[in-house]
Formats: C-alpha cells, structure tokens, sequence
C-alpha cells in the first residue's frame, strides 16, 4: 500500500466539489443515502406504530429502546464481518433479515400481540439495520489512500452533515407517512428504502474496501482491543446521550411553555448549527492537531450544554442549543478521523460502527434518563443528563488522551500474526505526540495499527 508523506507543514485546503469528484464516489453515495435515511426513521416508526395499537408511550418507548440497544451491540459485529468478508456479502443478508423483521413487527402491532413478542421482532430488526454510514467512510478512506492528508477530513467532515441531515429528513418524513396514510406506513417505507437503498449500494463493488480474510493460524482481534478506539467510544457515548435527552427534554419544555409546535424548531437549530459546523469545518486546513481539535470541541460541547438547564425560555434555549450543536459536528468529524489512525485496514469498518453504536447506545440511554428526571422534577431536569454524559466524557479524554497517538509498530489485525510484518513497517518512526491523524502520521498509522491491537489483545 502507498504510504502517506509523514511531514506537512502546509496542509491543502480540499473542497468538497474536489471531493465529490473522486472517480467512482458518486457511484456509492447516491444510493448510499437512501440506505441511511431508515438509520433516522426506524426508532420513530416504531414509536409511532406502538403508541397507535398499544396506547401506551411507555411501551413505545421500550420497544423501540430494544431495536437502539441491538443495534448498538450487533453493528460492530456488522462491520467486523465486512472487514473480513466483503460489505456486499454481509449488506444482502442484512437488509433481508431486516425486512422480515420490520414485517414481523408491523404484523404482531396491528394484530396487538403481547408486548413480549414486539420485542422479540424489535430486537432483530435493529441488529440487522445496515451500517451504511460506517461503510460508506471505510470506501473513503480505500479511495483517498493517495490523496492529500486533508481530503479524508473533509470526507469525514461530509459524511458528518450528511448523517446530520438524514437525522433531520428521516424524522420528518417517517412521520409525514405514518400520519398521512398510517401508522405502519412509517415503518413500511423504512424497510423499503433499506432494502432498495441497501442492495443497490452493496452493488457498487468497484469501490469496495478489499476484504481481509481469515490468516491460517492466527486468531481475528477486535477492533475494541484498542484501549483508543474504547476511549472514543466513550466520548461518543457521551455525545449520543446529548442527542437522547435533547430530544426528551426539549420536546417537554416546549409543552411547559404551552408552546408543543416549538420544539421542532428548538431542536432544528440545534441540528442545523451541528451541520454548518460540519460543513464549516471540513473547509479547513487544519494545522493544529486531531487530538487537540477533539477536546476542544468536546470542551465546548460541554460548555453548551451546562447552560441548558438554566434557560428561562424557548429563545435562550434554542441559543444555547445553537452552541452545543456547533461542538457536535467537529466533534465527530474529528473522532472518526482519530479512530482511523488507531486500527490497520482489516477493522477500520467495525471500528466505525462502534462509534456509530456508541452514539446509539448513549442516545437510548440519554432519553430514558432524561425521561424519567423530567417526569419526577420537571422539564429543566432533562437538561442536567446532556451535560454530566457530556462531562464523563470529557474528562475521559483529557485523563486518558495519550491513547489517541497512533502506535508505531506492526501491520496485522490478526494476533500471532506480528511475526510477518515486513522490517520496513516495524522500523517504522513513531508518531509525535503532536501529529495530525488527518495529516503528519498517516503513513505509520497504517503500517502501526495493528501492534496495537495484537498487544491489547495479550493484555
């Protein structure tokens, strides 16, 4: 594999019109996006289908916390079989155990079967949800291997507003069909945009990351064997439990207020602040390091969201949620670009979808507490859980920030497979403290990921 220059004392600014004409990009993003929208839809078509046969938001709630918390776990497992088999072998299963689950699930609602089997078909039919956005930022990462350190930031930096988009389209359009037509139509169109928009991004093999099976006598490591890769899980845990209880606590201020209509408002300033800094920031150069750019917008997510509870009015809110949404989008721009660094080729998908899981997991968790603090002290209370996950998160990565310098030695993800690294890669220089994940390192981040791996998992 080519490697990338170590030193750039003057990184290129990189466009996204520059990006978007990387032959073959767009080939997998076009039916890329489809097959994400569902990612947005699915929580919120199960809650609305719930709540019309079963009249209970407590049940809603729970079934659909099922399908986050299985996607969640199952995904990582998702993307390591992608790594090793291919992402068009593991998306054609996927997106059909997917479709039959959501069938499953419409069926046994509208036939108000007891709430045990809604979680028995809610719990697969958010583990086989395809783990789009993971793949898509893997087939980046194939695509730019020779181009300027910049391009992947701004391609990660691209796929960050476009995940912000889809959280605020596939709501919309989820609940335009369930209300429009019926409740079970949000689900249905869900599972029809997965399965088309799924089969026709696993056709675009060309572009596809190349598979890294099994080696005879070594055994597969994890990608969560990187102590790095788990302290950014962390910190994505904590930024998902911003989104949950975002969602929770702003929708109950607005009913304080008298004012329900308001809260989508609320939160699509936060949302949109979210993507113009996402845009914003893949427009920069950066010389400044992706571990320093980390906590400094982690800093100032945190920062935002201690203001929120304190906020006498819509108007102050939605100000206030205008800065933690301008943290989000640096923050996981630049999280995804450090776990890049952090594990060789052969698990750069499933350490993606941690990521991605992570955010769902802490979402899942975020509402619930957000949830029951607002029903036993108000509408504010919902504000103090974005700020202590937000802050737990924060202090992990200032205690611990030594562990996102990518590791100098090594190339296999594969333990017991350390011995046939070529010389030239364990002789390697190591990587600077200092030293940009999207820029200066590049070269020994993929030669050196996979000592990292290889020694944690001996750990």
């Amino acid at each position: 594999m080519t490697a990338r220059r170590t030193v750039d004392n003057a990184p290129a600014r990189v466009g996204y019109g520059t990006l978007l004409r990387t032959p073959g990009a767009r080939g997998f993003l076009v039916p890329a996006f489809a097959a994400r929208l569902p990612y947005a839809m699915l929580s919120l078509g199960i809650v609305l289908l719930v709540l019309d046969t079963h009249g209970s938001y407590g049940t809603a709630g729970a079934v659909a916390a099922v399908s986050a918390v299985a996607q969640a776990f199952v995904g990582p497992q998702t993307g390591r079989l992608a790594d090793r088999f291919g992402q068009s072998a593991v998306l054609l299963p996927s997106v059909l155990v997917h479709a039959v689950s959501v069938g499953a699930l419409i069926a046994l609602a509208l036939g108000h079967a007891p709430v045990w089997t809604l979680f028995l078909a809610a719990a697969p039919a958010g583990a086989s949800v395809p783990q789009i956005g993971a793949m898509v930022r893997a087939r980046w990462v194939t695509k730019l291997a020779d181009s300027s350190p910049g391009t992947l930031n701004t391609a990660f930096a691209f796929e960050s507003v476009t995940d912000e988009f889809t959280f605020v389209v596939g709501p919309v359009l989820a609940t335009a069909v369930a209300t429009g037509v019926t409740p079970a139509a949000g689900l249905v169109a869900e599972a029809a945009l997965t399965v088309v928009g799924g089969l026709a991004f696993a056709a675009q093999r060309s572009t596809a990351p190349v598979r890294h099976p099994q080696v005879p006598g070594t055994r597969r490591v994890s990608a969560l064997a990187s102590p790095g890769v788990r302290l950014l899980a962390g910190a994505f845990l904590g930024v998902g439990t911003v989104f949950g209880a975002m969602q929770v606590s702003v929708t109950a201020f607005a009913e304080a207020a008298g004012r329900p209509g308001a809260s989508g408002i609320v939160y699509g300033v936060f949302a949109g602040g979210s993507m113009l800094a996402g845009v914003l920031y893949g427009m920069v150069a950066w010389r400044r390091s992706a571990r320093g750019r980390m906590l400094g917008s982690y800093a100032l997510l945190v920062l935002g969201c201690s203001t929120l509870w304190a906020m006498p009015g819509l108007t102050t809110l939605a100000l206030a949620g205008l800065v933690c949404g301008l943290a989000i989008a640096p923050t996981l721009i630049t999280g995804y670009t450090l776990v890049e660094t952090l594990v060789p080729d052969g698990a750069k998908t499933e350490a993606f979808t941690w990521l991605t899981g992570a955010i769902g997991l802490g979402l899942a968790a975020g509402s619930t507490v957000a949830g029951r603090l607002i029903d036993g002290h108000g509408p504010s209370a919902g504000f103090l859980v974005p700020v202590a996950g937000a802050g737990l998160g924060l202090l992990a990565l200032v205690l611990l920030r030594r562990l996102l310098v990518a590791p100098a030695a090594g190339t296999s993800v594969f333990a017991g497979a350390a011995d046939a690294v070529a010389p030239s890669a364990v002789a390697t220089s190591a990587v600077t403290a200092t030293g940009d994940p999207a820029a200066p390192g590049r070269a020994v981040a993929r030669s050196g990921a996979g000592a990292q791996l290889v020694g944690a998992s001996k750990g």
